[in-house]
């Protein structure tokens, strides 16, 4: 479950041509501690940071399944495949 205390990557501020590299060491870095649960915050503006997370998420092996939180739509919650390892 996706708590105030999950880790969270804010990318507010960064090209959508660097988040790609920045959402994959995130989530192989959380992959590895083992946190089920992670969010990456993209913000809610002209939507193409959005849509450029969820292209990432969607070809990472370590991704179960991710979605909109909410009540905030400027974070997307990622429920990451730990029992896999």
């Amino acid at each position: 479950m996706f708590t105030s205390s999950s880790p969270t990557l804010d990318l507010h501020g960064e090209y959508c041509s660097m988040a790609e590299f920045l959402i994959n060491d995130f989530i192989n870095d959380n992959f590895k501690m083992r946190n089920e649960y992670v969010g990456i915050i993209h913000g809610k503006s002209t939507g193409l940071m959005t849509k450029k997370v969820q292209e990432v998420l969607k070809d990472n092996k370590h991704v179960l399944e991710y979605y909109l939180h909410p009540w905030n739509t400027g974070l997307t919650v990622v429920h990451l495949n730990i029992k896999k390892s």
